[in-house]
């Protein structure tokens, strides 16, 4: 039997905390959709007490017919939890700091005051017909039999969950296991963890806790939060899905959705992913050694852990000073090139010599060198660019007019940006995304030159629907006539990639 994890989220609550976010009550309401479309078991929505705002956005939540529980935190204070009914919850997740730390210097009150409060706060919650999960704020730097004595005291006054917060991310997994038997056999009640990233070890953390006993975990979307952020969700679901346990662990995750909700909420919030970050990161499947990408041809199990598809992802190739003949063979196959081994050894030399001088070499680059190679005519262009304006101004919000021939039909759009540049690629997507189901991924902008006529190398990465992917780069003196022409190589090099790929798979 598969033992099920419950899977808390807290993006909308202590995802918000992180430095430099704030959601509206709209974007909160947007996010809350999103992960029960994911499959969460709980949201935590907010702090009702807060803000007006904030109401706002947990009240939206809570009568949104939304499947998972929505769940408001609440400070041991009767203010507090009714603020929670207030906001239309039936689910409350309340705390009070609990290590010596925290009493002394935050609180200011003794250990007797702090339980005092925590048995108060339980009994008025239930009182009131709330759920009620506890928690003991910094409860890895509290004193062991202490933090025994308050979760015992909270679960026989009517608490239903117990939350074991690792607040600073200071605990190893040793003693966070240690601590949750503790609490299983003090309270006999469902046991969650809420683990900080501070030392790197928030999922090590909860993966732990869940192997010594403990039923949920708290986690948010790329693993952001306070300072180093928190156990990450799609981390700590896919290790729970597929590494090696004694015993098996389910979630009700859908984890061909990760990806996409990864960053879905990445761009509302403004917080960019790291590429090396595992799951959703940008090279979590890019591979660009010529020793791995071999491997990876030959049996992609040689070099991933997991199929990208299971998280909603493709893999991708990149060739640089690394790679290696399979590699380019297989980039150029993408788009029906197929060099002789000679030519492909040519091409591949070319590749390095450009990496060595570092260099990166874009899709479009690397079709360039080929064609040189083979001494082919470019490939064939689906996108056309066939008129372009911006307009700017102090006071005005710049706003472009693009209008493109897509296979010999034009298109017209309009949009507005927080830049130029941002406003022609808006009104490039616009079109694209529509017709095409092309998105911007990425986009680096840099100065190759000095003085007032400096160059600027823009290099952009375009994803399709199907989470194909093309680079391409284009230098030039203006930024937004170069950004718009490296969007349109980009946009030609992927709508190709597809129809080839569409067409070998006989669709």
């Amino acid at each position: 039997m598969a033992m099920k994890v419950r899977i808390f989220d807290t993006t909308l609550r202590d995802g918000e905390q992180t430095p430099g976010v704030a959601l509206t009550p709209e974007q909160k309401l947007a996010i809350a959709q999103k992960l029960d479309t994911l499959g969460v078991d709980a949201i935590e929505a907010g702090f009702p007490i807060v803000s007006d705002g904030e109401m706002k956005a947990i009240k939206s939540i809570a009568a949104a017919n939304i499947r998972a529980e929505i769940c408001g935190l609440a400070r041991t204070e009767k203010k507090d939890i009714d603020a929670a009914i207030s906001a239309g919850l039936k689910y409350v997740h309340t705390f009070i700091a609990t290590s010596d730390i925290h009493l002394k210097y935050k609180l200011k009150i003794t250990r007797e005051q702090a339980l005092a409060k925590a048995i108060e706060a339980v009994q008025y919650a239930k009182s009131l017909g709330l759920q009620v999960e506890f928690s003991a704020e910094d409860a890895t730097r509290t004193d062991r039999d202490f933090l025994k004595k308050i979760f015992k005291a909270v679960s026989e006054v009517g608490a239903d969950r117990i939350d074991i917060p690792d607040t600073v991310g200071y605990s190893t997994p040793e003693y966070l296991a240690a601590i949750t038997k503790d609490t299983i056999e003090a309270t006999h009640l469902p046991v969650s963890v809420h683990c900080h990233n501070d030392f790197g070890l928030a999922v090590a953390n909860t993966i732990s806790a869940i192997q010594a006993g403990a039923q949920c975990a708290h986690v948010t979307i790329n693993g952001i939060g306070e300072r180093a952020g928190n156990a990450s969700l799609e981390e700590l679901v896919m290790s729970l899905q597929c590494l090696q346990f004694d015993t098996k662990y389910e979630t009700n995750i859908d984890t061909k959705l990760l990806y996409e909700t990864s960053r879905y909420i990445s761009k509302i919030v403004g917080v960019q992913v790291q590429p090396n970050k595992a799951i959703v990161g940008e090279n979590a499947f890019g591979h660009e050694s010529g020793i791995h990408t071999h491997g990876v041809l030959s049996n992609p199990l040689t070099y991933e852990p997991i199929s990208p598809e299971l998280v909603g992802r493709t893999r991708w190739f990149q060739v640089g000073k690394h790679a290696g003949a399979h590699g380019v063979a297989a980039m150029l196959e993408e788009y029906g090139i197929q060099p002789t081994k000679e030519q492909t050894y040519q091409i591949l030399g070319r590749v390095k010599k450009l990496g060595d001088q570092g260099k990166h070499v874009t899709d479009v680059e690397l079709l360039a060198i080929a064609g040189e190679v083979m001494q082919q005519q470019g490939l064939r262009r689906l996108v056309h660019l066939t008129g372009f304006s911006v307009s700017t101004g102090i006071g005005n919000m710049p706003y472009a007019f693009v209008k493109l021939n897509i296979e010999g039909k034009d298109f017209i759009s309009t949009d507005y940006g927080v830049g130029p540049v941002d406003a022609s690629i808006n009104a490039i997507q616009k079109i694209t995304g529509e017709i095409a189901k092309v998105r911007i991924k990425d986009y680096r902008l840099d100065s190759i030159s000095g003085g007032s006529e400096a160059l600027c190398e823009v290099t952009i990465k375009v994803e399709d629907a199907y989470g194909n992917q093309a680079s391409a780069k284009s230098i030039g003196e203006d930024i937004v006539i170069t950004s718009v022409q490296a969007m349109i190589d980009g946009i030609n090099r992927i709508m190709l990639k597809n129809i080839l790929k569409q067409k070998n798979l006989g669709h």
